[in-house]
């Protein structure tokens, strides 16, 4: 029986997190969305040495009975299973109020049922936070729903706070900053800039003039992993950042930089947000990490940059560059 339950595992963050974790001995059961081909998402990707040693539980987290029997038996959850698109989420903001509140109630219930877990490690982003009020952002923020999916996440962790506060259910609430790095779908920007940079001469983005903190997957994984073994983070929120922000158009300019590589940016309207739903600027504090479970970055932009590039290169053929998925 595994001793660890992710949801979301075989997205891009949930299955770094499942390879690294099992490279540290742990015994992990993946939650994955089921499909008839029997795919397992980015898991596929792992060594099958690592792979091999995961429980694949296919499933959906809007089935109550399918998340109970994931669930059962394991002592600690990272539940990273949502929807995560915002483009996405304007065109079926119902679907994502099914999976990530209505699947985060299912999860929820099923560990308050399930007396074996100790702790439980629930998802959120900094989306919540909407256009930064002040900066850096600590947890105490306001919250602010500029799309959809900020609303899903928000109601999610709302939810999760208050079945700690009501029923004692061990939950800790990590709020990572955007991350990046390889496997990530050409819907996120890095991915985006470095696909189009490789194969075109002309970059299409949208909006180059929001600000974002970059975090390269491998900090990202680490501080899930502190975390879960932070008794004093459970009924707290805690964010995890590089602390630094950076501008679109400057990121296009530093990826550019590493790649030698020289482009012409065109702006392409459908990749804008609505005027009230964009984001303008977000920049992480991230001192309650470092005082809770000793949690600071690793890894600077230029150094997560370079690791992202290089496995692009080696698998663009996977991908059509160009596209916009939502």
């Amino acid at each position: 029986m595994a001793n660890i339950l992710i949801t979301g595992a075989g997205g891009f963050i949930g299955s770094h997190l499942s390879e690294e974790l099992v490279r540290q001995g742990e015994e992990v059961r993946a939650f994955v969305r089921y499909n008839s081909r029997n795919e397992k998402g980015l898991l596929e990707d792992l060594p099958a040495e690592i792979k091999d040693q995961i429980e694949v539980i296919p499933g959906d987290l809007k089935d109550p009975d399918g998340v109970r029997k994931a669930v059962r038996g394991c002592n600690k959850v990272f539940h990273l299973g949502a929807l995560i698109a915002i483009p996405y989420s304007y065109f079926h903001p119902f679907n994502f109020v099914q999976t990530n509140v209505i699947g985060t109630a299912h999860l929820l219930n099923a560990c308050l049922e399930e007396n074996s877990v100790e702790h439980i490690i629930h998802t959120s982003t900094s989306e919540v936070y909407g256009t930064a009020q002040y900066v850096p952002i600590d947890e105490k923020h306001p919250l602010q729903a500029q799309s959809p999916y900020a609303a899903s996440k928000i109601s999610a962790d709302k939810l999760a706070e208050s079945y700690h506060l009501s029923f004692g259910l061990p939950v800790a609430i990590l709020r990572p900053f955007n991350t990046y790095g390889p496997r990530q779908s050409l819907r996120a920007i890095i991915p985006t800039i470095i696909s189009q940079a490789i194969e075109n001469k002309k970059i299409q983005l949208g909006n180059l003039k929001p600000r974002r903190d970059f975090l390269y997957v491998k900090d990202t994984v680490r501080g899930f992993i502190q975390i879960g073994k932070c008794d004093e983070a459970i009924g707290k929120v805690v964010n995890i950042g590089a602390g630094k922000d950076i501008s679109v158009e400057e990121l296009v300019k530093t990826v550019l930089s590493l790649m030698e590589k020289k482009g012409e940016l065109e702006i392409e309207d459908r990749r804008i947000r609505p005027d009230k739903s964009e984001v303008m600027q977000l920049l992480s504090d991230t001192r309650l990490a470092k005082k809770l479970f000793e949690w600071s970055p690793r890894y600077s932009l230029e150094k997560g940059l370079k690791e992202t590039i290089r496995w692009y290169r080696k698998n663009l053929s996977r991908f059509t560059v160009g596209s916009y998925p939502l």
